[in-house]
Parts: C-alpha cells; sequence; structure tokens
C-alpha cells in the first residue's frame, strides 16, 4: 500500500503526565515504554497507528473504571 502523502506532522499525544500504571502504560497518553521511545523515529503511518492503539487502550481503561450498573440517562419521550 502506498504511504499517503502528510502535509502536516503528526503531533506527539504526550499530555506532561509522564508516569506508567501497573501495564507499563503511561497513564497521560497511553503509549507503551517503547512507543515513547521510539515516537521520533516512527514513521507517519506508524504514529497514526500508535495513536488509534492509545485511543483504545482510554477507552478500555474507561469501560473498566464505569460502574456496570451504571445506566446511560434515558431520553425522554416527546409524546
Amino acid at each position: 500500500m502506498a504511504e499517503q502523502l502528510e502535509f502536516f506532522p503528526v503531533p506527539s499525544p504526550c499530555r506532561g503526565i509522564c508516569q506508567s500504571d501497573e501495564r507499563g502504560y503511561c497513564r497521560g497518553c497511553f503509549r507503551s515504554r517503547e512507543e515513547r521511545f521510539q515516537w521520533q523515529r516512527f514513521s507517519d503511518a506508524q504514529k497514526r497507528d500508535v495513536l488509534r492503539l492509545c485511543r483504545q487502550r482510554f477507552l478500555r481503561l474507561r469501560r473498566a473504571t464505569t460502574p456496570a450498573d451504571e445506566q446511560p440517562p434515558e431520553q425522554p419521550t416527546l409524546f
């Protein structure tokens, strides 16, 4: 597959919270140690893939910490 032409660099997801959780992921940006150290060497496609993984890790953590009995608010009927 051909690499897409990028006009802007892919920014680092670092949020300045540089602490690792029990699984080794950063608590701020959800990157692994390897992903953090190699960020400058990654191609734009690799960086986008890391950002996708970070988003998945964030959503997984949010699902794990949200109580199961908490139901989203139900929209009231309009009639």
